[in-house]
């Protein structure tokens, strides 16, 4: 068997490991450096900022544990260079992960001649036809824009501009209070940064639990990060020394921000002009690639994952609905069935801001949407002795379970290290379990986790 995946970003390169270390022959596109949009624009740079801006602030605030030290200053140049001597690391793992035996990788770009059959462009401008039994797309998204007067000027940058910035803006204007807005928003307002962030919506984190923005966006303030709700952005202004007015509506009134730098953090959209979909007939609307619960495409011998697909655009999604894909190839295409023990779900999402936010599952107002009787039980961080003794008293912790039988639906976390606690409530919920399993589960004390346990026993 022989698969062509065209992509090498999480979606692509794992998926293409995967297959690898099963027998198939697989051919591994890339349009540009290994790793995708994650490795080289997103996940990884962004937390490489996130753990500096960390640092910034341990350092600032070491009096607070008796130890004494300077004011400590930040060397930006230095900042972005160990940004990319880290994305430069792990570019370099996956290039030789992708010497597998098995594995041929080409950079260039590729296009469909038939199902079977890609042609690809490589990078001397030489073309090549690769044939295969199944063809699985991974292209990826890219930085999505208001359509307003003045979002193209320059300086209104997107998220893989900033990753390039050549010095810390003295006044940021971020349009978006996303996961991308806001991880952007707490990482400057630490460098040093005077940060607006404005959302159009009433709520930060429009996609999260109502009760976990909320509670976010008043941490973030006290951190003096200044957040518009509801603020509809109608324009973005060049001014004559170079800085600019970012003019929104608000409670029916034209209000205006000066920054230096504005950064269109309002999403992604899938880059559906990165292949010839049309020419297949494969079936595609605004939002992504249209595919089955197996990732397929109408076109059977063509699958899509990731970001091209729209919905939820993580770089661990794109990961195991690659799999997922793999697995339906290798079960032989049945039409309906599991295939697998992936629930694709239960996918966690973190948020990197200061302090972190996590959720997995359904959040309450779904719940009520969806007519479904459900409790909500609640903890605190500040009654938690090791959040207490780190410092970091800051966060909440709410678990929405069935209320018939208790068995748990959703998590929602703030608080430190938010992103790594939500992977023992994901467990849970993929066993599906009871409050009650969890509360009678001894956790070690002092443990941040103990934070989950106490909202099940609440």
């Amino acid at each position: 068997m022989r698969i062509t995946i065209i992509g090498a970003g999480p979606g692509g390169y794992e998926t293409a490991l995967a297959a690898a270390n099963k027998g198939i022959e697989v051919t591994l596109v890339s349009a540009g450096p290994l790793g995708g949009t994650c490795l080289n624009e997103g996940c990884i740079p962004t937390k490489a900022l996130c753990r500096t801006a960390e640092v910034l602030e341990n350092c600032r605030h070491a009096s607070d544990f008796g130890i004494l030290t300077e004011e400590p200053k930040v060397d930006f140049p230095r900042v972005m260079q160990r940004k990319d001597e880290v994305v430069e690391q792990l570019r370099g793992g996956i290039a030789f992960l992708m010497k597998h035996k098995l594995i041929t990788l080409l950079y260039g770009k590729a296009s469909f001649k038939d199902a079977h059959t890609v042609r690809i462009v490589l990078e001397d401008g030489t073309e090549t036809d690769v044939e295969s039994d199944y063809i699985i797309v991974a292209t990826g998204s890219q930085p999505a824009s208001l359509p307003i007067p003045g979002a193209d000027a320059e300086g209104v940058i997107t998220s893989t501009d900033i990753l390039s910035l050549g010095s810390i803006p003295e006044r940021l204007c971020i349009i978006g209070a996303g996961v991308i807005g806001l991880e952007f928003a707490s990482v400057f307002r630490s460098f040093g940064s005077e940060v607006t962030v404005l959302e159009y919506c009433r709520e930060v984190l429009p996609r999260f639990d109502t009760d976990l923005a909320k509670r976010l966006k008043q941490s973030l303030s006290k951190k003096g990060i200044s957040i518009e709700t509801s603020a509809e952005v109608k324009e973005v202004v060049p001014l004559v020394d170079g800085s600019f007015e970012v003019r929104y509506m608000k409670k029916d009134n034209l209000q205006g921000v000066i920054a230096d730098k504005v950064l269109m953090a309002v999403g992604r959209r899938p880059a559906l002009e990165s292949i010839n979909f049309a020419d297949l007939g494969i079936e595609t609307t605004r939002r992504g690639v249209c595919v089955n619960a197996y990732m397929q495409t109408n076109v059977p011998s063509v699958y899509a994952v990731g970001d091209i697909t729209g919905g939820m655009m993580l770089a661990h999604a794109a990961t195991f609905q690659g799999l997922r894909a793999l697995n339906h190839i290798l079960a032989g295409q049945p039409a309906e069935g599991k295939v697998d023990a992936i629930d694709l779900e239960l996918v966690p999402a973190a948020v990197f801001t200061s302090p972190e936010a996590a959720m997995v599952g359904m959040t309450e107002d779904q719940c009520k949407a969806e007519g479904r009787d459900c409790i909500c039980k609640k903890s605190f961080f500040r009654a938690n002795g090791k959040a207490v003794s780190m410092g970091e008293p800051d966060g909440y912790c709410k678990i929405v379970a069935d209320a018939a039988d208790g068995r748990i639906l959703g998590c929602h976390l703030f608080g430190p290290h938010a992103a790594d606690l939500i992977h023992e409530m994901t467990a849970w919920m993929n066993k599906g379990a009871t409050l009650g399993d969890m509360a009678a589960m001894v956790h070690a004390h002092p443990t941040l986790d103990e934070v989950l346990q106490a909202a099940a026993h609440s």
